[in-house]
């Protein structure tokens, strides 16, 4: 495994030129579809996360498991992985973000694909915004994954989906993201060895939570593609089971 643990100044300064790029486009291209991005949202095309997780959920182009009948995708963003999952079968799709902006962006792009009646966008921290007993056969994070220390203080809420302070929204996603699975539902969390997969573990320990490396893959990052991260797709289940 190799270990790249990222310093959240770095980070926070990514956030903060993607939204001031002069050359931030207003729509781009990913899995051959053309797709929605507004100010102040999460940007697929300056970071190869979004893409990473398609291709592990089988999203890219095929078809996702055939359990998969309902899915969260919680940080939606611009909601492509939410539309994608709805247009390989998913017949309820929830898109939840923290970011009114992003909420927005995701039901534009649904619209955009034709699959609003099956794609709900919802404002919510976390999974604060559900009902209760609302449940899915799939849950699933690409998390913040940059470790910001307690005490930091977000400038914005585009911030959010750069670094996680004191990695709150990771405890609160392994605590709670179990409880939100049908039967044989799957809770899964795309992590990157950019954030601190020890305090991840520990984190889990403390929630009676394992984590179970589902996938991995090793990518060239970096403004010169000389960072080689690894990003993981990790199952939450409950310790034990």
């Amino acid at each position: 495994m190799t270990l790249h643990v990222q310093n959240y100044e770095r980070s926070l300064e990514r956030s903060r030129t993607s939204l001031t790029r002069t050359d931030r486009p207003r729509t781009f291209h990913l899995c051959d579809r053309e797709w929605d991005l507004l100010d102040e949202v999460f940007a697929p095309v300056y970071s190869p996360s979004t893409g990473i997780g398609l291709d592990f959920l089988g999203l890219a182009g095929g078809a996702p498991e055939p359990s998969t009948r309902s899915f969260l995708d919680v940080g939606t963003g611009t909601g492509v992985i939410a539309v994608q999952a709805a247009l390989a079968g998913a017949e309820r799709v929830v898109a939840l973000d923290i970011n009114h902006r992003a909420v927005r962006n995701a039901d534009l792009n649904a619209r955009r694909h034709g699959v609003v009646d099956r794609v709900r966008s919802v404002h919510s921290d976390m999974f604060d915004g559900l009902a209760p007993d609302e449940c899915f056969d799939t849950v699933f994070w690409s998390s913040n994954y940059v470790l910001a220390p307690e005490g930091y203080q977000y400038r914005s809420v585009h911030e959010c989906a750069y670094v996680d302070v004191g990695y709150r929204a990771h405890r609160r996603f392994l605590a709670e993201a179990p409880e939100r699975l049908t039967p044989h539902g799957r809770a899964l969390l795309h992590f990157s060895t950019r954030g601190d997969l020890g305090a991840l573990h520990r984190i889990a320990d403390e929630c009676g939570r394992e984590l179970r490396t589902v996938a991995a893959v090793d990518v060239l990052e970096g403004v010169y593609g000389s960072d080689r991260v690894e990003h993981l797709l990790l199952e939450v289940v409950p310790a034990g089971r």
